[in-house]
Protein backbone atom coordinates (compact mmCIF):
# COMPACT_ATOMS: atom_id res chain seq x y z
CA UNK A 1 0.00 0.00 0.00
CA UNK A 2 1.05 3.63 -1.06
CA UNK A 3 0.68 6.13 1.77
CA UNK A 4 1.87 9.52 1.27
CA UNK A 5 2.00 12.22 4.42
CA UNK A 6 1.21 15.50 3.47
CA UNK A 7 0.83 18.54 5.27
CA UNK A 8 -2.97 20.12 5.43
CA UNK A 9 -3.34 23.00 2.99
CA UNK A 10 -5.37 26.45 2.53
CA UNK A 11 -6.15 23.96 -0.38
CA UNK A 12 -7.93 21.44 1.33
CA UNK A 13 -11.80 21.13 1.92
CA UNK A 14 -12.38 20.99 5.51
CA UNK A 15 -15.51 19.00 5.73
CA UNK A 16 -13.63 16.29 4.20
CA UNK A 17 -10.98 15.34 5.71
CA UNK A 18 -12.44 13.80 9.08
CA UNK A 19 -11.07 10.91 9.28
CA UNK A 20 -13.14 8.10 12.23
CA UNK A 21 -11.11 7.98 15.08
CA UNK A 22 -13.87 5.30 16.87
CA UNK A 23 -12.01 2.66 18.27
CA UNK A 24 -13.10 -0.91 20.01
CA UNK A 25 -13.21 -1.17 23.73
CA UNK A 26 -12.64 -4.91 24.91
CA UNK A 27 -9.98 -3.88 27.84
CA UNK A 28 -9.07 -1.19 30.14
CA UNK A 29 -5.61 -0.85 31.55
CA UNK A 30 -5.55 -1.02 35.22
CA UNK A 31 -2.48 0.73 36.12
CA UNK A 32 -0.53 -0.17 39.38
CA UNK A 33 3.27 2.48 40.99
CA UNK A 34 5.53 -0.18 41.70
CA UNK A 35 8.74 1.78 42.70
CA UNK A 36 7.84 5.24 41.89
CA UNK A 37 7.23 3.64 37.87
CA UNK A 38 3.51 3.42 36.38
CA UNK A 39 2.92 -0.18 35.15
CA UNK A 40 -0.45 -1.50 33.93
CA UNK A 41 -2.63 -5.19 33.32
CA UNK A 42 -4.75 -5.30 30.71
CA UNK A 43 -8.11 -6.54 32.25
CA UNK A 44 -11.41 -7.60 29.85
CA UNK A 45 -14.56 -5.90 29.68
CA UNK A 46 -17.51 -6.22 28.01
CA UNK A 47 -17.33 -5.14 24.18
CA UNK A 48 -18.44 -1.65 23.00
CA UNK A 49 -17.78 1.12 20.35
CA UNK A 50 -16.36 4.42 21.73
CA UNK A 51 -16.40 7.46 19.78
CA UNK A 52 -15.29 10.88 21.06
CA UNK A 53 -16.87 12.88 17.78
CA UNK A 54 -20.25 12.25 19.80
CA UNK A 55 -18.88 14.44 22.35
CA UNK A 56 -18.96 18.07 22.15
CA UNK A 57 -15.71 19.77 22.17
CA UNK A 58 -16.02 23.38 21.75
CA UNK A 59 -14.68 23.97 18.97
CA UNK A 60 -16.00 23.74 15.15
CA UNK A 61 -14.25 21.89 12.67
CA UNK A 62 -13.52 24.38 10.58
CA UNK A 63 -11.99 26.73 12.84
CA UNK A 64 -10.01 23.93 14.15
CA UNK A 65 -8.45 22.86 10.79
CA UNK A 66 -7.69 26.03 9.71
CA UNK A 67 -5.81 27.22 12.72
CA UNK A 68 -3.18 24.67 11.75
CA UNK A 69 -2.34 26.66 8.80
CA UNK A 70 0.55 28.65 8.10
CA UNK A 71 1.02 28.34 12.17
CA UNK A 72 4.19 27.82 13.48
CA UNK A 73 3.45 26.82 16.31
CA UNK A 74 0.64 23.89 15.16
CA UNK A 75 0.22 21.64 12.42
CA UNK A 76 -1.82 19.27 10.85
CA UNK A 77 -0.14 16.16 8.41
CA UNK A 78 -3.08 13.75 6.57
CA UNK A 79 -1.95 10.09 5.90
CA UNK A 80 -3.36 9.42 2.06
CA UNK A 81 -3.35 6.13 0.00
CA UNK A 82 -4.37 7.35 -3.93
CA UNK A 83 -6.63 9.81 -3.62
CA UNK A 84 -8.47 8.64 -0.18
CA UNK A 85 -7.61 9.78 3.41
CA UNK A 86 -6.80 7.27 5.78
CA UNK A 87 -5.67 9.19 8.81
CA UNK A 88 -4.42 12.57 10.13
CA UNK A 89 -2.80 13.72 13.20
CA UNK A 90 -2.71 16.84 14.85
CA UNK A 91 0.25 18.59 16.61
CA UNK A 92 1.01 21.29 18.66
CA UNK A 93 3.73 23.01 20.77
CA UNK A 94 2.54 22.67 24.23
CA UNK A 95 3.52 25.09 27.40
CA UNK A 96 6.11 22.51 28.33
CA UNK A 97 8.13 22.68 25.11
CA UNK A 98 7.08 19.41 23.92
CA UNK A 99 5.40 18.51 20.56
CA UNK A 100 1.85 17.98 21.91
CA UNK A 101 -0.51 15.09 19.60
CA UNK A 102 -3.96 16.89 20.01
CA UNK A 103 -5.80 14.00 17.87
CA UNK A 104 -4.13 10.83 15.88
CA UNK A 105 -6.96 8.96 13.84
CA UNK A 106 -6.50 6.23 11.18
CA UNK A 107 -9.76 5.41 9.35
CA UNK A 108 -10.44 1.41 10.78
CA UNK A 109 -10.25 0.06 7.20
CA UNK A 110 -6.52 0.88 6.97
CA UNK A 111 -5.24 -0.15 10.47
CA UNK A 112 -2.50 -1.86 11.32
CA UNK A 113 -0.88 -1.12 8.09
CA UNK A 114 1.64 0.97 9.58
CA UNK A 115 -0.24 4.35 8.66
CA UNK A 116 -0.32 5.34 12.25
CA UNK A 117 3.64 4.59 12.70
CA UNK A 118 4.52 7.11 9.95
CA UNK A 119 2.36 9.98 11.36
CA UNK A 120 4.33 9.14 14.69
CA UNK A 121 7.16 9.39 12.47
CA UNK A 122 6.18 12.91 10.98
CA UNK A 123 5.62 14.09 13.85
CA UNK A 124 8.93 13.19 15.30
CA UNK A 125 10.29 14.89 12.56
CA UNK A 126 8.48 18.11 13.58
CA UNK A 127 8.78 17.77 16.87
CA UNK A 128 13.15 17.97 16.54
CA UNK A 129 12.94 20.37 13.94
CA UNK A 130 11.51 22.69 16.06
CA UNK A 131 14.06 21.79 18.74
CA UNK A 132 11.30 20.31 21.04
CA UNK A 133 12.73 17.11 23.44
CA UNK A 134 9.91 15.27 22.54
CA UNK A 135 6.40 14.13 21.86
CA UNK A 136 3.32 13.75 24.55
CA UNK A 137 -0.12 12.58 24.51
CA UNK A 138 -3.11 11.31 26.02
CA UNK A 139 -5.33 8.86 25.26
CA UNK A 140 -7.40 7.20 27.86
CA UNK A 141 -7.14 3.48 29.83
CA UNK A 142 -10.14 2.19 27.74
CA UNK A 143 -8.30 2.63 24.46
CA UNK A 144 -6.04 -0.09 25.13
CA UNK A 145 -4.63 -1.07 21.61
CA UNK A 146 -4.08 2.99 20.69
CA UNK A 147 -1.64 2.47 24.40
CA UNK A 148 0.48 -0.75 22.76
CA UNK A 149 0.36 0.98 19.96
CA UNK A 150 2.06 4.38 21.29
CA UNK A 151 4.01 1.80 23.74
CA UNK A 152 5.36 -0.11 20.34
CA UNK A 153 6.57 3.42 19.34
CA UNK A 154 8.88 4.15 22.20
CA UNK A 155 6.21 6.12 24.15
CA UNK A 156 6.41 5.72 28.10
CA UNK A 157 3.41 6.11 30.33
CA UNK A 158 4.91 9.44 32.48
CA UNK A 159 1.38 9.90 34.67
CA UNK A 160 -2.54 10.01 34.30
CA UNK A 161 -5.52 11.68 35.62
CA UNK A 162 -8.42 10.05 36.98
CA UNK A 163 -10.68 12.80 37.22
CA UNK A 164 -10.74 14.38 33.86
CA UNK A 165 -13.68 12.19 32.19
CA UNK A 166 -15.61 13.03 35.12
CA UNK A 167 -15.95 16.60 33.87
CA UNK A 168 -18.61 14.78 30.76
CA UNK A 169 -19.65 11.75 33.09
CA UNK A 170 -19.39 11.94 37.13
CA UNK A 171 -19.82 8.23 36.66
CA UNK A 172 -16.94 7.86 33.81
CA UNK A 173 -14.10 5.17 34.81
CA UNK A 174 -12.07 6.44 32.16
CA UNK A 175 -8.57 7.67 32.93
CA UNK A 176 -6.57 9.97 30.98
CA UNK A 177 -2.92 7.96 30.71
CA UNK A 178 -0.36 10.34 29.50
CA UNK A 179 2.25 9.18 27.31
CA UNK A 180 6.11 10.60 26.59
CA UNK A 181 8.58 10.04 23.63
CA UNK A 182 11.67 11.82 24.56
CA UNK A 183 13.66 12.90 21.39
CA UNK A 184 17.65 12.56 21.07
Amino acid sequence: MDIRIRELTADDEFRSIEVDGSFVVDSVLALTLENGRIGYTVTEVPRYIKNYADEPDGETEDSGYAGHIGNPDKVMYLACSGNRLIGQISLRKNWNAYTYVEDIKIDPAYRRYGVGRKLIDQARQWAKAGGMPGIMLETQNNNVRACKFYESCGFVLGGFDSCLYKGLDKQSQEVALYWYLMLD
